[in-house]
């Protein structure tokens, strides 16, 4: 992945277990405050989900991406 990537991760990662982030948030802990949709793009392309829990990032009202969350539609 690209260094963007590797710094969403990395801030993901960061979460800690019970607590929640928003892609907006990750966007601006890493330098780039208007990238949310960016943030999104790069989480799903996440290949360690148990090192780095995207579930813990979800929209600004507090909701998963239904179509990607825990594997998407078919799980």
């Amino acid at each position: 992945m690209g260094d963007f990537s590797d710094k969403v991760f990395a801030q993901v990662r960061r979460i800690p277990r019970g607590k929640v982030s928003t892609y907006g948030q990750i966007a601006r802990l890493i330098g780039s405050p208007r990238s949310a949709r960016y943030v999104g793009w790069a989480l799903r392309g996440n290949t360690e989900p148990v090192k780095t829990p995207c579930h813990r990032v979800v929209f600004k009202d507090g909701k998963l991406a239904e179509g990607y969350a825990f594997g998407g539609d078919d799980v």
